[in-house]
């Protein structure tokens, strides 16, 4: 495996929203949301509005944490390692950085409260003499895509939990234990620090002090490490033996789950339908 791309997807990643859904799940809420606003007599309200100054910290927040996700196995793109260490492209961070901006103004504070409802969020306060519903147009919109769902909390709840329980067998598993050991010798090997894992190397705190864009400092450290890391990954095939555990450790709890699993499938087929008609295509 030479990069994230070469990594075949596991078992339970189609009973998973992917990131296609969730962006057409933005799409028909922000529709859905709209919609309720301008019954409440905002009729210019935007369909991607800013938020100022918390809108800025949200959109802060949500890059951060597109930067420090890893997986288990760690890295596998060695140009990148060369180059950008455990950090982000410059470039590609700009462009992250842009698709999280709103394209339409900032709210006004009555908008606001119209959108998310009154503090104490249940609703019933009236916005230009209209009811605000509970916890204000965008809980509205959700509770609109979601509708017909059996289970909400099995619907958002299951699978995570089942792949965190299996994530945990997974590391303690032998093949997994001796892969993860013989990849620590091999970067210790090559003059670096002894870790764990590669999801341990990568996220090593040294890497990420100090950097003013919320990227990592790219020391010549940083940059040695992550091409041991991604090398000895390769060698070793540490990735191909993490997944290979991973996808027989899932498809044994499918097995034994399949009716819990193709409930929240169902689930998520209704919410699809959902998105399907706010987003006009039935």
């Amino acid at each position: 495996m030479e990069s994230e791309d070469d990594v075949p997807a596991l078992p339970l990643e189609r009973y998973e929203f992917s990131s296609k859904d969730d962006k057409r799940m933005g799409q028909a809420r922000s529709r859905l949301q709209r919609k309720c606003m301008r019954t409440l007599g905002f009729d210019d309200f935007p369909l991607d509005p800013g938020f100022g100054p918390l809108g800025g910290a949200r959109m802060s927040e949500s890059f951060t944490s597109t930067m420090v996700q890893v997986s288990p196995y760690g890295m596998l793109d060695l140009d990148q390692a060369r180059r950008w260490g455990y950090g982000l492209d410059p470039d590609r961070a700009k462009a992250l950085e842009a698709e999280l901006e709103p394209t339409g103004r900032d709210l006004t504070s009555r908008e606001y409260e119209a959108l998310y409802g009154p503090d104490t969020g249940e609703g019933g306060r009236s916005v230009n003499g209209r009811k605000v519903p509970e916890g204000g147009c965008a809980a509205e919109a959700t509770r609109q895509t979601t509708r017909g769902v059996a289970d909400s909390g099995r619907l958002w709840g299951y699978v995570p939990q089942r792949i965190e329980k299996i994530d945990k067998a997974v590391a303690k598993d032998a093949r997994v234990r001796k892969a993860f050991r013989d990849w620590s010798r091999c970067v210790e090997d090559k003059g670096f620090k002894r870790y764990g894992s590669p999801a341990q190397a990568f996220r090593d705190k040294a890497w990420w002090k100090g950097g003013e864009d919320g990227n990592t400092g790219r020391t010549e450290r940083e940059l040695g490490t992550a091409v041991a890391d991604v090398e000895c990954n390769r060698k070793l095939n540490t990735a191909g033996v993490w997944w290979s555990v991973s996808n027989e450790k899932q498809r044994e709890d499918l097995r034994r789950n399949r009716s819990r699993y193709e409930a929240v499938r169902k689930d998520q087929d209704r919410v699809r339908a959902e998105v399907r008609a706010a987003l006009g295509e039935e």
